[in-house]
């Protein structure tokens, strides 16, 4: 018979002062499968501390790791006050929002990513990130019981494995994937931002619904994609008639230019059930409106740049053109002055993709470890708009890293030349964790420090490896 214990820690709570029920300093706290961990209140993990859960830790207050959270068991908060869950560089496996608190009492904020591993439950409440933050449940990880009233709030990603036939992922996106390959969806919701959670569409009403899911894809659609959006009266936005309803589409990069995408199948949008059937050919960042007209800019739906040999091979392409006279392609050695090295004419206006290369030979001649590459996109008038930047690294040259834009003014860099998985972590001059984030697959890592961090440099820190970021 397994045993189940209970560890329960009630500490007194003295008028005046923080409530922190449980502090680890530079221990290990385990919990063992089987067991429960009951925190009336609040824990924090220290540097040096850590805090390993085989079994059930459950909190009433806030979570806040430091140190080393290493949670193969559960996470349960349990409170009746809103909640928040600072993770650090953790990755947890189950998380269980219960939070029985009255409205607008019962949120679970997350201020930086996270990982849930193997299911994230939502029984009451809300649970809200930063608008800088993800929360990512990798292929596997499930997510039950979304509704009115209760989901995640902020930025939900959602990796599913390639496949065929039509995959419901739960958080308001179906789509057949044959062919697709790997499909990320990530659903920016209830955060009330335009080009965020929501577009700023021409629309006496209001915008658009205030969800936006993002759909990125190793393999491009080879034809039409259907496609179901659904979601809960909370992100309606204020809109009050879907007529005429309508799928709006931006691209991945530069995604504040929307067009109409598709034509419905089968939209309902009133009562209980808000959903609406399309499909398209082209992919992105997708969402639902009652706006009927749009302009038609140049959309850029992707842009790469990769080391060819000694040379780099930049390709871009467009889902659409209006009056686009050319491109402008630029470099950097520091990724901060840029020059141009070469101009490529552009399609006039089209509503059909169009794909554009250029090779930049010899890029040892930079005499940099990265060489930064940018568009600057020329429309017939002169108007011009310029294209997220791209890294390549020089192929024989000393690895290094590297941060950009240093300075930065805001709150935003990439940093390049890291160990794939690598734990990058960033702190202010008091020496306070400010930031955790994991180098990706091509040793890269995005850092966007949250709002409200005061100007002044910080340390970026991999190992015994350091950089210096100014904050502008």
């Amino acid at each position: 018979m397994k045993l189940r214990l209970t560890l329960a820690l009630l500490l007194p709570a003295w008028a005046g002062l923080a409530q922190t029920s449980l502090t680890i300093n530079g221990a290990t706290l385990t919990v063992g499968a089987g067991a429960t961990l009951y925190v009336a209140g609040s824990a924090q993990s220290n540097a040096g501390g850590t805090l390993t859960n085989a079994g059930t830790v459950q909190l009433t207050g806030d979570l806040t790791n430091a140190g080393t959270l290493a949670s193969s068991g559960r996470l349960l908060f349990s409170g009746t006050t809103n909640q928040t869950f600072t993770p650090g560089a953790a990755t947890v496996a189950t998380l269980v929002l219960n939070n029985t608190g009255a409205t607008g009492q019962r949120t679970l904020s997350l201020p930086t990513d996270l990982t849930v591993s193997t299911a994230l439950t939502l029984q009451s409440g809300l649970l809200r990130t930063d608008p800088t933050a993800t929360l990512t449940l990798p292929n596997g990880a499930t997510l039950s019981g979304e509704g009115p009233g209760q989901y995640v709030q902020g930025n939900l990603r959602i990796v599913r494995a390639a496949g065929s036939g039509m995959l419901d992922f739960g958080h308001g996106l179906s789509l057949d994937r044959t062919s697709l390959g790997q499909v990320t969806a990530t659903r920016s919701a209830g955060l009330l931002l335009d080009n965020v959670s929501r577009t700023a569409l021409p629309n006496a009403a209001g915008k658009s619904i205030d969800r936006i899911w993002t759909v990125e894809t190793t393999t491009a659609p080879a034809a039409p994609v259907p496609i179901t959006l659904q979601w809960p009266a909370d992100d309606d936005n204020g809109l009050t008639s879907f007529t005429p309803a309508q799928a709006w589409r931006a691209p991945l990069i530069g995604g504040t230019a929307w067009t109409a995408v598709g034509s419905a199948q089968n939209a309902t949008v009133s009562g209980n059930n808000r959903s609406f059937s399309f499909t398209t050919a082209v992919l992105g960042r997708l969402t639902v409106s009652s706006a009927s007209t749009a302009p038609l800019p140049v959309v850029l739906a992707r842009f790469t740049a990769q080391a060819q040999g000694a040379a780099a091979l930049l390709r871009w392409a467009t889902a659409s053109e209006l009056h686009n006279d050319r491109f402008e392609v630029e470099a950097s050695a520091d990724g901060r002055t840029f020059q141009r090295i070469g101009t490529v004419a552009g399609a006039g206006s089209s509503q059909t993709e169009h794909n554009y290369q250029l090779v930049d030979p010899a890029i040892a001649r930079y005499g940099a470890h990265f060489v930064y590459y940018r568009l600057r996109q020329v429309d017939t008038d002169g108007t011009d708009y310029y294209s997220p930047v791209r890294t390549v690294a020089v192929t024989g040259s000393e690895a290094g890293l590297a941060l950009f834009p240093n300075p930065t003014a805001t709150r935003a860099t990439t940093l390049t030349g890291a160990q794939p998985g690598t734990v990058v972590t960033v702190f202010d001059a008091l020496g306070r964790q400010v930031l955790a984030a994991t180098a990706d697959a091509t040793g890269t890592a995005a850092l966007t420090l949250p709002y409200g961090v005061a100007t002044g440099v910080y340390l970026v820190r991999l190992g015994s490896k350091a950089l210096r970021l100014a904050v502008e």
